[in-house]
């Protein structure tokens, strides 16, 4: 995967994505239908295609550690969010991997159990 195409390609074979233009006509949001959250995005930047994918801390680090072509997020929370050139130095595998973990991270959370109020007894 190493074009804009490919990598909005592959964000909607997702469940319930769709494609957003929010901004100006370089960035692609990918947006889940179910809560309208962004779990993706497409932009190009220094030449190049780059994706940016929410990610759970520690496996965000482990793919910077791995691949050059994973960074800190541009223009995103750095922590919680990575940015992928797409360069091809990543397989098709891990990059639709990346993907699917940044459309599960950004479902909907079940409703919080309510709290019984404690039994308070009289007597």
């Amino acid at each position: 995967m190493t074009t804009r195409q490919e990598a909005i390609a592959a964000c909607l074979r997702l469940p319930g994505a769709y494609e957003d233009y929010p901004f100006d006509g370089n960035w692609a949001v990918m947006r889940r239908r179910d809560n309208g959250k962004m779990f993706a995005a497409v932009f190009d930047r220094q030449g190049r295609v780059w994706l940016n994918l929410k990610a759970e801390p520690e496996w965000g680090e482990f793919w910077r550690r791995v691949y050059p072509a994973v960074l800190p997020a541009y223009h995103m929370n750095k922590r919680h969010w990575i940015s992928v050139i797409l360069d091809g130095s990543i397989g098709e595998a891990e990059l639709e991997r990346l993907i699917e973990d940044s459309h599960r991270l950004t479902a909907p959370r079940p409703p919080a159990a309510k709290k019984e109020p404690p039994c308070s007894s009289t007597g």
